[in-house]
């Protein structure tokens, strides 16, 4: 089992920035996990969309073409922390951003086992 907290969203101004943090937890998680660190988001109306994901051993990263550029996904090996920096936030980033890890990878939702409970990010025009 693996438990994942987000934090970090908020209302910020169009060109701003935010952070997002995506703590990680339970018996099936460590530092030597294989599993891929994937943010998505959701906006109202709209289906789940894959925004960024990063393989934890390997720090392997892929992005969406609309995010790529200004966002940024990391971690912290001591803190079994996965972030997304984003920056130049524009109107159309606002969703609830959802972090989830799986150990198939990939841009489907489907292939994701392990999800938290999202943090809404707001970008004001």
């Amino acid at each position: 089992q693996v438990h994942l907290v987000e934090t970090g969203g908020g209302l910020v101004q169009a060109g701003g920035s935010l952070r997002l943090s995506c703590a990680a937890s339970g018996r099936a998680f460590s530092a030597s996990s294989n599993y891929y660190m994937c943010w998505f988001r959701q906006a109202p109306g709209k289906e789940r969309e894959f925004v960024a994901v990063l393989r934890w051993t390997t720090r392997f990263t892929y992005y969406i073409d609309s995010v790529k550029g200004r966002f940024t996904i990391s971690r912290d090996n001591a803190k079994n922390t996965v972030y997304l920096e984003m920056n130049s936030l524009k109107p159309e980033d606002t969703a609830v951003y959802y972090c989830a890890a799986g150990l198939a990878g990939g841009v489907g939702a489907t292939e994701y086992e392990y999800w938290g409970q999202g943090t809404q990010v707001t970008i004001s025009s």
